[in-house]
């Protein structure tokens, strides 16, 4: 890690004496490499050479990051020069010079995942959030506002970074403000090089997988380390034909012009729910909202897993500084916190088919990755993030005043009559309903919405919920 900070502490050096010569800089023609590689050779040399230097000096998960953060870099880097040498591929061949940085980001990725118990945790999290912004090469013709889009998803993380150790250790700080400028700087460079899409040379031959192009900047940055073959492209699911066969036969019904309705049957007045009132009851009972969630019954032995099980992650339930760990539970149907402090919270991961309770007061509860999940919780003083998750049960016992649902798809939230006035947000999520109180003890359902309207009225615009009829 010493070394490339030195080799791009060299680079930037290199760069200097570069731009001091008449033209270079001026003309991109310096020793033949484009104008913006060199831009990019820049922001290596700058922000992230400082994201690395910083990574280093905080050590340990977020270290190990940084270098594979700087192979996807590097990896784009390589394409970088290849576009500046070759004319655009075909869209397959364009697809397998991807290869080496999506694999990459996945390396990332993955890293998180396996990492998930570390006390650097937010850090890893900010940058496997955002690193898919490199795929901003294959982002046509908006590349800037995806990495954009990329920066803001690791927002949340950084914030947490920033929160914890803000009177704390100004290093952690400092690493925020350097990994965030290279996604800033990255969308300067797109506006000014790429606003569309990744340039390609008008000259030279087209681009192909064997295509070969310098791996390592001439200013002097570390090359990358050589990355596994590409696996073999996938077969083509569909043929054209098919394709064309299938639309031709679509407009040929759509030309049929008002003869389309003669294959309709004709429904009669006895057959219509609103002249006939009683084919309503026929159907059932009405719809009324689901019972709050009980724990089941234990269906099996907690000794004796089930055969098929392979290696996996174990199961946790424990505390972790001011941290309550709950994570890979699967068919516990009797989960319980019962010591808590204040300024502890619950991180629940991967968990099936089980139920936990949390009691007393505790500072925020996140879920994360489960499915069939049941949480009841007395009171939580921060907020409640659902994340990822599916067929989730939420009922509160006493207050909370912000539950987040992201995500996730099948979320019921029961609230407590001291709780009508928590907030809920939504986003990237279905059938979510929020069950209220009754006089009664029971609960009334309401749907909370997936669908808006949004108009120009002459001056901005106006989103409004779109109810459809069933």
């Amino acid at each position: 890690m010493e070394r490339l900070v030195e080799r791009l502490e060299k680079a930037v050096e290199r760069l200097e004496i570069v731009c001091q010569r008449p033209g270079m800089c001026e003309d991109g023609s310096s020793k033949g490499v484009a104008q913006y590689v060199q831009a990019f050779d820049a922001l290596l040399a700058g922000p992230v050479a400082e994201y690395i230097k910083i990574s280093k000096e905080v050590g340990g998960d977020v270290q190990k990051h940084a270098e594979m953060v700087h192979a996807g870099l590097m990896s784009e880097r390589a394409l970088l020069v290849m576009a500046s040498q070759h004319q655009q591929p075909a869209e397959n061949a364009f697809s397998s010079l991807l290869k080496p940085i999506s694999e990459q980001i996945q390396v990332v990725q993955n890293f998180r995942e396996k990492n998930r118990g570390s006390k650097l945790f937010n850090h890893l999290s900010a940058v496997s959030e955002s690193i898919p912004a490199l795929g901003w090469v294959a982002m046509a013709p908006k590349p800037g506002p995806y990495v954009k889009e990329m920066t803001d998803a690791a927002m949340f993380y950084t914030n947490r970074i920033l929160k914890e150790y803000k009177d704390v250790d100004k290093k952690h700080v400092d690493w925020v403000k350097a990994y965030l400028s290279i996604w800033t700087e990255l969308q300067g460079y797109i506006k000014e090089y790429h606003t569309t899409g990744l340039t390609w040379s008008k000259t030279g031959p087209v681009a192909t997988e064997g295509s070969k192009s310098p791996s390592a900047p001439q200013a002097g940055a570390a090359p990358p380390p050589p990355g596994p073959p590409p696996p073999p492209a996938p077969a083509p699911t569909s043929s054209s034909t098919d394709d064309s066969a299938s639309r031709s036969a679509l407009f040929a019904q759509i030309n049929r012009g008002e003869g389309i309705t003669s294959g309709l049957r004709h429904v009669s007045d006895d057959m219509k729910t609103h002249k006939n009132p009683a084919l309503k009851n026929q159907g059932g009972p009405v719809r009324s909202g689901p019972k709050p969630f009980t724990a089941p019954k234990p269906s099996c032995n907690a000794n004796n897993p089930s055969p098929k099980t392979s290696p996996k992650a174990p199961a946790l339930l424990e505390l972790e500084g001011k941290k309550w760990r709950v994570e890979n539970q699967e068919n516990a149907s009797n989960l319980v916190i019962s010591d808590t402090e204040l300024k502890q919270v619950a991180y629940v991961f991967k968990c099936t088919n089980s139920t936990l309770q949390i009691k007393g007061k505790i500072n925020s509860i996140t879920l994360d990755n489960c499915k069939k999940l049941g949480l009841v919780f007395d009171d939580v003083v921060g907020i409640v993030e659902i994340i990822n998750s599916r067929d989730v049960k939420v009922q509160v016992m006493g207050k909370v005043p912000t539950i987040s649902i992201n995500k996730t798809d099948g979320c019921h939230v029961y609230l407590s009559k001291n709780s009508l006035d928590c907030e809920i947000v939504s986003a990237k999520s279905s059938e979510m309903n929020v069950l209220i109180p009754t006089e009664g003890g029971d609960f009334t359902e309401f749907p909370v919405p997936e669908q808006f309207k949004t108009v120009w009225n002459g001056q901005k615009l106006v989103t409004t919920v779109t109810e459809i009829a069933g």
